[in-house]
């Protein structure tokens, strides 16, 4: 996770300002009717989790987040949307220093949301202080090592983040961003400035466990990562299951079509060679033996037209 926070609230949209804002609204707004604020969405700085924003990345979240709207909690529910960005900007610090060496750089949205009975209360809070810290929601197409440039996305190296080589801390470098999905006012942000929340996908969890493959010994896993392999791990447990069920039901039906189809087998022995075969294997043979079951004696539905009329014991009422 990685947070911002609101820089500047209660500020009067000037003619570029509402010009901007006013390409997101259905009709003209005046500036009476608009309230604005600016917000810290993220930086280039070290974060928690030993990650960090190349500048270039920050400079295209500026194009990417202009028109994303906010909400709470990071719950994308329509009735949570309370504002939207309609400008943003990366504001350079010359006096100030990263912690990888770098001049200080962030990235600054200005943000609008309508004067209204049902915004009253928000726009209190933003005023005085109480939402405040924001955090935000993006995809990165490329990770790598601080240290050795090596692509984190395709696999690990030898490096720990957060460890020390030479006196340069280790972490993960995020750059070429794909997208900027929202960003969020949250009670307990992550960060101790600026980042953003990272949006990871079970192909990034299938990432993370291809990195312990890789590993010939100790490796380092945020709690981002140890969270999402957890998951990663629940799903796959509870896909195991179904395709267990599944298998043992192929496995019985294999069982029982090759009894009728060829009686001379034993049951026990074709349950053994069931058991043995591949599932692809298994598809194909339970479907053979149950074609040529049929051919042997039908599998009609019980209450198919089997029986007549005419036949004995015929009724043509039946109740289900």
């Amino acid at each position: 996770m990685k947070e911002g926070y609101v820089l500047k609230s209660n500020q009067k949209p000037d003619g570029d300002a509402l010009e901007k804002i006013n390409r997101y609204t259905r009709r003209e707004f005046s500036a009476e009717e608009i309230y604005t604020f600016s917000v810290v969405l993220c930086d280039n700085e070290i974060d928690r989790d030993c990650e960090r924003f190349a500048v270039e990345a920050l400079e295209k979240l500026a194009v990417l987040f202009v028109g994303k709207t906010g909400i709470f909690n990071h719950s994308m529910q329509t009735q949570n949307q309370t504002a939207r960005i309609y400008d943003c900007a990366v504001e350079r610090d010359g006096e100030r220093t990263t912690e990888a060496g770098e001049p200080y750089c962030r990235l600054v949205a200005r943000a609008y949301l309508p004067k209204s009975d049902k915004n009253r209360d928000l726009i209190l809070e933003l005023d005085s202080g109480i939402k405040k810290e924001v955090s935000v929601g993006c995809a990165v197409k490329k990770v790598t090592c601080s240290i050795c440039g090596a692509d984190l996305k395709k696999g690990g190296c030898a490096h720990g983040k957060g460890k020390s080589y030479g006196g340069k801390t280790c972490c993960a470098v995020l750059s070429e961003p794909t997208d900027a999905y929202e960003w969020s006012f949250v009670a307990v942000p992550a960060q101790r400035e600026a980042g953003v929340i990272k949006n990871f996908s079970t192909e990034n969890a299938e990432e993370v466990e291809k990195t312990l493959a890789l590993a010939n010994g100790e490796i380092t896993l945020s709690a981002e990562q140890a969270h999402r392999l957890s998951k990663r791990l629940e799903a796959l447990k509870e896909r195991a299951e179904c395709g267990k069920l599944y298998r043992g039901e192929l496995e019985n039906s294999f069982v029982k079509y090759a009894g009728i189809a060829q009686p001379e087998i034993p049951a026990r022995t074709a349950a053994r060679v069931a058991a043995e075969m591949e599932l692809g294997d298994l598809k194909c043979f339970e479907k053979a033996y149950r074609k040529k079951a049929e051919e042997v004696l039908p599998l009609a539905p019980q209450l198919a037209a089997a029986r007549r009329a005419g036949d004995p014991g015929f009724n043509a009422e039946f109740r289900i």
